[in-house]
């Protein structure tokens, strides 16, 4: 089955349309595929595999950066869902009876926790 891998969610023409993954920058062009021979020359390779190196931390800091910003609003979206969330499911939440009260109006309930501790020695005697 032919699918369209613009809208296939794993393949890299997706991922670069919706902004998930970089598209345009510079450390790209050293990636480009060249069909014509070079002569090699050992001060040239040696100056390439040094380059190379520099490049791809560039690449990495700048991937970093990106995810960064895409995320930049993330904890706030998380927020705001899930205070959407129990407000749509507060009932699930609190009593029938103290939802027709004035919610906001309700006692806070404080629970004093105990070891339980004397009372299993109890039990066991």
């Amino acid at each position: 089955m032919k699918r369209n891998p613009r809208k296939v969610k794993w393949t890299k023409a997706y991922r670069r349309l919706h902004g998930k993954d970089m598209t345009q920058d510079s450390t790209f062009e050293f990636e480009r595929k060249r069909n014509r021979p070079e002569r090699y020359d050992r001060n040239v390779t040696e100056n390439t595999l040094k380059a190379i190196k520099k490049i791809d931390k560039v690449r990495v800091d700048r991937e970093a950066r990106h995810h960064a910003k895409r995320m930049k609003g993330k904890p706030a979206q998380l927020q705001r869902e899930a205070a959407k969330e129990l407000e749509q499911s507060i009932h699930m939440v609190k009593a029938p009876a103290a939802l027709q009260r004035d919610p906001s109006s309700l006692p806070k309930i404080k629970v004093k926790v105990t070891q339980q501790q004397n009372e299993d020695n109890r039990m066991e005697e």
